[in-house]
């Protein structure tokens, strides 16, 4: 029997996991890569985009056509477009050239306003950043729009939880450890925190760029995996997250993620070559009994142009 959806949003989640089978070497704990390239916008941000506006709706602070800014590196900004032309909230984007421009043009597509920040040479640094959050909060204070704020925002933590849990059912409870790369630390937040209160046992391992490894004492700096590596330490973070940090190089990201797509047939961007490139490490250092799971944050065709 077939089954129509009312629209794309129920489309959002319970992406598939598969098994790595030829980047990982003999000896090594077995590597279940979670697809969230299969949702809708090709992101795992569509998880968290609709869980701040929904909550926004149900208490209050997003009435019916109200409008909705954000800042951001590109995927949550395509998923917030997703989301707010299909609830039909005007939407304003803040955002920078530093960013793939397949991810620009995806959000203008979906009916988003666009602020363009200038970068220095297409670099993610601390700046940057910085400066995309208070362009987004003038526009807020200016307009009255919905700020969804999403590296303070807490509600999105429960998208990660569900996440967390359909990892925990999809491997029948056999996880070791979980790895994931820090962009606001929500999706590595939530799903941390749902796979400990399964069993307190698992691994959690962060991932942050080599030339921008603030969370592991070192200084800020620049670099070119999108989505992650915000230069300093973001207000989700908690010392207490992660067992450890894997720092890993903007070259070895774009390496890994160039063998995913030859290799296993995978085509994701460079933070999912991060998540894979730290995966490894763990993965021989704990054995062919262990199972270790990351994620594949979203599609290489959002970087076509960077290839």
């Amino acid at each position: 029997m077939s089954t129509v959806l009312p629209d794309i949003l129920h489309r959002i989640g319970n992406t598939s996991l598969v098994a790595l089978r030829h980047v990982v070497p003999a000896g090594s704990a077995r590597i279940l890569l979670k697809l969230e390239s299969e949702n809708p916008t090709g992101s795992m941000k569509d998880r968290m985009a609709l869980a701040m506006v929904e909550a926004a709706e149900a208490d209050g602070r997003l009435p019916a056509d109200g409008a909705v800014v954000e800042y951001t590196g590109g995927s949550t900004g395509v998923s917030l477009s997703l989301v707010c032309a299909v609830k039909r909230h005007p939407l304003h984007i803040v955002t920078s050239d530093a960013f793939a421009p397949e991810k620009l043009e995806h959000m203008r597509r979906l009916g988003a306003a666009l602020q363009i920040v200038a970068s220095d040479g297409g670099r993610m640094t601390e700046k940057l950043t910085r400066d995309m959050i208070e362009a987004a909060r003038v526009i807020a204070e200016r307009t009255g729009a919905f700020w969804t704020d999403q590296m303070k925002n807490t509600d999105q933590l429960a998208a990660y939880h569900r996440m967390a849990d359909e990892l925990w059912r999809q491997t029948g409870g056999r996880i070791d450890a979980f790895v994931q790369s820090v962009g606001t630390a929500a999706s590595l937040r939530g799903t941390s925190e749902a796979l400990r209160r399964h069993d307190g046992r698992i691994r959690i391992v962060a991932v942050e760029p080599a030339e921008s490894a603030v969370l592991s004492g070192g200084p800020t700096g620049a670099h070119k995996i999108d989505g992650v590596g915000a230069g300093y330490v973001v207000p989700l973070w908690r010392g207490n997250l992660a067992d450890r940090i894997e720092t890993v190089s903007t070259d070895e990201a774009g390496a890994m993620a160039r063998r995913l797509a030859r290799e296993e047939g995978l085509f994701g961007g460079t933070s999912t070559g991060a998540n894979v490139a730290a995966a490894l490490r763990l993965a021989a250092e704990l054995g062919p009994a262990a199972t270790v799971v990351t994620v594949m944050c979203d599609t290489g065709m959002k970087y076509l142009s960077r290839r």
